[in-house]
C-alpha cells in the first residue's frame, strides 16, 4: 500500500512539474539597426605600450555600436518593466557576475548585475587600470588596479538602471552595468538575438536600451503556449 502511494505521489509531482514547465513562456527577438551607421573608429591605444601590444593585428573599435550581418545590433539591454508579480523572489546565481579588463578593454561592455550578488572585477592585463563606477543609488567607487592586483570586489545593494563604469588611466575603456532583483533579462550578441525565458503567460512591458540611443518599449503577451516574439529597431538620427 505505501509502494502504491508514493508511486501516486511521484506521479503527481511528475504531472505537476511539466505542467508547470509548459505554462513557463518565453520572449524572443532581434534588434536591428535601421539607416546608415556611424562609422565606429578603431582605438588608438598607442599612449600605453602594453595595451597597444596585446593587439598586434587590427585595433579593436569603439563598442558604441556594435553591428552583424543584416545590421543586427550587439550590446542591447532587454529586460521585463512590467507584468511580473509584486513581492515574489527569484534564487541568484551561485557564480559572481565578472567584469574583466582584458587587452585595455573592459568584458563585457554591458552587464547585469542580480541584487545581491557579487560582482568580481578582474584585471589581467600586467598594467595599471582605474576601476571608476559611477552609479547613483548604489555607492560609488574609484579603485586603482596595478599589475599585482588582479581581482576586487565590488558591493552593489540598490537597483540601479544602467550605470557607466570607465578607467581612468586608460580613457577609451568604458562599460555599462545595471543591478536588478529578477532574472527577466538578456544583452544581445553581435546577432542582435535575445530570449527572455520562464515567464508565465500573461501581458508584460519589456524594455530594450542602447547607450546612446536610449530605449524603447513594447508590451507582449505571452499566449499558454508560451512563445512570444517582439523586434525592436533603433535608428540613429544626425543633427541638422
Amino acid at each position: 500500500m505505501f509502494a502504491l502511494k508514493f508511486r501516486m505521489l511521484m506521479t503527481a509531482c511528475l504531472v505537476w512539474a511539466c505542467a508547470g514547465a509548459a505554462f513557463a513562456g518565453s520572449i524572443s527577438g532581434t534588434v536591428k539597426f535601421q539607416g546608415e551607421a556611424p562609422p565606429m573608429r578603431p582605438i588608438d591605444m598607442g599612449t600605453d605600450p602594453i595595451c597597444h601590444a596585446k593587439h598586434p593585428g587590427e585595433p579593436p573599435v569603439n563598442e558604441a555600436l556594435i553591428l552583424g550581418e543584416g545590421q543586427t545590433m550587439g550590446n542591447i539591454y532587454v529586460r521585463v518593466i512590467k507584468g511580473l508579480p509584486d513581492g515574489k523572489t527569484w534564487p541568484l546565481p551561485q557564480e559572481p557576475a565578472v567584469l574583466t579588463q582584458e587587452g585595455c578593454v573592459y568584458k563585457p561592455h554591458v552587464f547585469v548585475v542580480r541584487l545581491g550578488q557579487q560582482l568580481l572585477v578582474k584585471n589581467p592585463d600586467g598594467t595599471m587600470h582605474n576601476v571608476n563606477g559611477l552609479p547613483e543609488k548604489n555607492k560609488p567607487w574609484n579603485r586603482g588596479m596595478p599589475k599585482e592586483l588582479q581581482e576586487i570586489e565590488v558591493k552593489l545593494d540598490q537597483v540601479e538602471d544602467m550605470f557607466p563604469i570607465k578607467c581612468d588611466v586608460h580613457p577609451w575603456m568604458r562599460a555599462y552595468c545595471t543591478v536588478v532583483d529578477h532574472p527577466f533579462f538578456a544583452v544581445t550578441e553581435k546577432d542582435g538575438k535575445f530570449t527572455i525565458e520562464g515567464l508565465p503567460a500573461g501581458d508584460y512591458t519589456i524594455e530594450a536600451w542602447h547607450e546612446k540611443l536610449g530605449t524603447q518599449t513594447a508590451t507582449v503577451t505571452v499566449p499558454a503556449d508560451g512563445a512570444a516574439t517582439q523586434d525592436f529597431t533603433f535608428e540613429y538620427k544626425r543633427k541638422g
